[in-house]
């Protein structure tokens, strides 16, 4: 299994020199991004007004997009964390809404290509 040259919004080299060099485990971590997260965003807004929850979806989806290479989303997603983290130690104020928009649409864009590259490999289309 060969890994794509360049793959936007992924560091693909640097995540599959992290899975021990094994292409076939970066290609496991990608589908098991895409089965696991295809209906994040519904649950994610469904758990908007619960810390704790929306916390742990976020949480769930920065561990994944870091596994996987998907940098800019883990930064994204590690920064709307901090701010639910800090609301749960009775910080005030609200979540920012950019840093929510960030997220959803860098969420969007990664799981699109990883969709597309986890197909085009599957079957052997080309890009």
């Amino acid at each position: 299994m060969s890994i794509p040259h360049s793959l936007d919004g992924f560091d693909v080299t640097d995540a599959v020199g992290r899975m021990l060099d094994q292409p076939v485990l970066w290609w496991q971590a990608v589908g098991l991004f895409v089965d696991h997260f295809t209906h994040w965003e519904t649950e994610w807004l469904a758990s908007f007004g619960d810390d704790a929850l929306e916390r742990k979806r976020v949480h769930a989806l920065r561990s994944a997009a870091a596994n996987v290479g998907a940098r800019s989303l883990a930064e994204k997603a590690g920064v709307l964390e901090d701010c639910l983290l800090a609301r749960l130690a009775g910080g005030p104020g609200e979540v920012p809404e950019a840093s929510r928009q960030g997220v959803l649409l860098e969420f969007r864009r990664v799981w699109q290509v990883a969709a597309k590259a986890r197909q085009t490999e599957i079957h052997g289309e080309s890009a």
